[in-house]
């Protein structure tokens, strides 16, 4: 869980008139933790869903909250456009197709301001941003910025000053040597292009995911920053960027927008409030109480939302950095916390019951049993995917792929109908560690034949150097006899996914229920793996429909 260091001077300034007791009192009430307090710092503990709380502007705007000091809506006022434009090369849409970015003006720093902000970068960079793959963030002076500014690729020869260093660098020794180039390079591992944010002057501002230039170094005696997010997903830098708009505007900054030009402009950031509406009856029976529309009201804007009553109905104005917020559920938790956890009182059920496991729960705690016997580990990925891992890799075209509708993400454009590319690519992250490895999962795959089915699969990969179908085979007949006390034949067959002449059909009672082989030379190459692999994938939707 991430956490953030306040020190305990700066709360006091930050929540003036109010005991530093009362405010530690009142965190676990806003789903915060205290971790410890040395020598004057509290470290605080948050939820990854509240990423807003990666400060302490951000903390301090809950409490304040909380403790009715501010209620309502933070102010914040985008103070226009900054006028000044980044311009967005067609080349990077293939390696990183986001950017958005934000100008700060007229503001103060001080050392404590600058680890916030360096701590608040970091930790978005973890959770929203995916440990950088899905979004990173660049602060840079921008006193030292020639605009407009340009976002391209660039080859691995190309040189420029790093961040903390006296001396050019080329990207590719930067990528071998230094330590953010160490961990994160692999974003942008076989690439061959490189992207680079560079402005008129011919300065290098940043080299995104990995580091910032040093020409744009940000110390104490800055007034004016520019800040930029480059993302493989279009809602994480938006969301990110709406998190830094506000926390820089807590902090004295005014905000203007940055004009992003890659062939259409737009302006960023987007901080347009979203407006969600909750019944109050729903509210109610989601909380156990018996509250009106002005009192759930009330207790909203405590939370730092604004609200109105219409009919029966509360329309809530949600802040644009508050991203955990998309549902109704989510409004009867904003009134709950409000009105106070602290204050909901604990009742016992009127008849005694107890529940029971779901059926399918009972079959893949059987399955997982018996592959963990068999040496197995159990992994899980998620259902939205890339055409790259489903299907180029294996060379398939994949043309009655269950497409996304406007994806903004290249990771999440379709849904799976296997879940063999998806072990794949976790072996692939793998590489470096002991073999032999041996990983299963049991999930959802979507298909269409006429109309959308959804079907739960269970799939078992081994890969070591000595990797064979007569090895996978009997792992699976293993796992079938001993879960479902029946017996899996095989019968040989072609698969896009399997060699020739290594593969066949899984067939139990008669009926063809899954596939099993040792996986093709290409895919071996496209997804990196050093050593052979052979799967099995066994569509259980019919053989528990049976049980």
């Amino acid at each position: 869980m991430p956490v953030v260091n306040i020190k305990v001077e700066r709360l006091k300034r930050l929540v003036p008139g109010v005991k530093v007791n009362k405010v530690l009192n009142a965190m676990p009430f806003v789903a915060l933790d205290i971790e410890g307090i040395d020598n004057n710092i509290i470290r605080v503990e948050y939820n990854p869903n509240r990423p807003d709380f990666s400060s302490d502007y951000g903390i301090v705007r809950a409490l304040r909250g909380l403790l009715g000091i501010e209620t309502g809506a933070p102010k914040f006022k985008l103070a226009g456009k900054s006028g000044l434009e980044i311009e967005v090369d067609q080349a990077v849409k293939r390696i990183r197709p986001y950017v958005a970015g934000l100008v700060a003006r007229n503001g103060k720093l001080n050392d404590e301001t600058i680890k916030q902000l360096i701590s608040m970068q970091e930790d978005l960079h973890n959770g929203l941003g995916r440990r950088r793959k899905k979004a990173s963030i660049g602060i840079h002076n921008l006193d030292g910025i020639k605009f407009p500014v340009t976002y391209k690729t660039v080859s691995g020869d190309y040189t420029f000053e790093p961040l903390g260093e006296s001396s050019n660098q080329s990207i590719d020794r930067i990528l071998k040597e230094s330590e953010t180039g160490k961990q994160y390079g692999r974003i942008l591992k076989g690439l061959g292009r490189y992207p680079v944010i560079v402005d008129s002057a011919g300065a290098t501002i940043s080299f995104p995911p990995i580091i910032n230039g040093n020409v744009t170094k940000v110390d104490k005696n800055c007034r004016n920053l520019f800040v930029e997010v480059t993302a493989t997903d279009q809602k994480a830098a938006e969301d990110a960027l709406a998190i830094i708009a506000v926390t820089l505007y807590d902090a004295g900054f005014e905000i203007r927008t940055v004009t992003i030009d890659s062939g259409k402009k737009v302006e960023t950031p987007h901080m347009k409030p979203k407006v969600i509406s909750a019944d109050i009856g729903y509210v109610n029976s989601i909380l156990g109480m018996a509250f009106d529309a002005k009192q759930a009201i009330d207790y909203l804007k405590k939370s730092r939302l604004d609200a109105k009553a219409s009919g029966k109905k509360i329309i809530c104005t949600v802040p644009r950095y508050r991203i955990d917020i998309n549902h109704p559920i989510d409004i009867a938790e904003e009134v709950a916390i409000g009105y106070g956890i602290f204050n909901l009182e604990p009742t016992f059920p009127a008849s005694p019951t107890a529940g029971q496991k779901n059926l399918l729960s009972t079959y893949f705690c059987a399955i997982r049993e018996a592959l963990t016997g068999l040496g197995m580990i159990e992994a899980l990925s998620f259902s939205l995917t890339s055409r790259e891992v489903q299907y180029n890799a294996f060379g398939i075209t994949g043309k009655d792929a269950l497409a996304v509708d406007g994806s903004k993400s290249l990771e999440h454009e379709i849904l799976r109908d296997s879940l063999i590319p998806a072990l794949l690519q976790s072996l692939s992250r793998n590489v470096h560690e002991e073999y032999p490895q041996r990983l299963f999962e049991i999930g959802k795959t979507f298909h269409t034949n006429g109309a959308l089915t959804e079907r739960w699969n269970v799939v078992g990969v081994i890969t070591h150097v000595h990797a064979r179908y007569t090895e996978i085979r009997s792992v699976m007949q293993a796992l079938i006899k001993s879960c479902f006390g029946r017996d899996a034949i095989t019968k040989a067959a072609q698969n896009t996914m399997f060699m020739e002449g290594r593969s066949a059909e899984i067939v139990i009672d008669g009926m063809l229920m899954g596939t099993i082989g040792e996986v093709t030379p290409l895919a071996l190459e496209n997804f990196k793996l050093r050593m052979p692999v052979a799967a099995f994938e066994i569509d259980l939707s019919h053989i528990i429909k049976d049980k």
